[in-house]
């Protein structure tokens, strides 16, 4: 069953900040993966083609999230399963997330557990270099140009035998 869709006219950040700070004290509270270091965060959310995008950090995940706005059209999925969203830097694979007080989220994984980070300061680091990567889009790259000829070289080595062959 899919949640009645709660739609954000401004950043939901502080409301977001407000539900995970609950889970922590309630269903995460005294679990080992809890990073003592970490505090709930909101990291950079910012409308992204009428949704609300931006990073959560908690001392047990950190998360692209993508909430839905006023006016865009949501791609709503059961809570658990995977949809596909199209960014700037491209396709990325988010999970539906559904909170009473919030609603229908999605989810998108960079990090759980967070052990790698020693404070607060370099995971908000983290969380904004990720997100300005996701809304930048990759430069044209240039062709690959396939050197068959220099790859058979390497393999084949100076006698013109394979190398290794005696």
């Amino acid at each position: 069953m899919i949640a009645q869709l709660q739609r954000y006219a401004s950043s939901p950040a502080t409301q977001l900040e407000a539900v995970f700070r609950d889970i922590e004290r309630t269903r995460m509270a005294g679990l080992p993966i809890l990073n003592p270091a970490l505090a709930v965060e909101a990291v950079g959310f910012r409308s992204w083609q009428g949704h609300w995008l931006g990073v959560l950090i908690t001392p047990w995940f950190m998360n692209v999230m993508l909430l839905p706005g006023v006016q865009a059209d949501w791609q709503s999925v059961a809570e658990g399963k995977w949809t596909v969203w199209r960014l700037p830097a491209g396709e990325r694979r988010f999970y539906s997330i559904v909170e009473s007080a919030l609603g229908e989220v999605h989810a998108h994984s960079l990090y759980s557990p967070v052990s790698r980070f020693s404070d607060q300061d370099s995971a908000r680091v983290e969380a904004q270099r990720y997100l300005s990567q996701l809304l930048e889009a990759p430069p044209d790259e240039p062709a690959q140009v396939c050197d068959d000829a220099g790859r058979r070289a390497f393999f084949v080595g100076v006698s013109g035998r394979p190398r290794g062959s005696s």
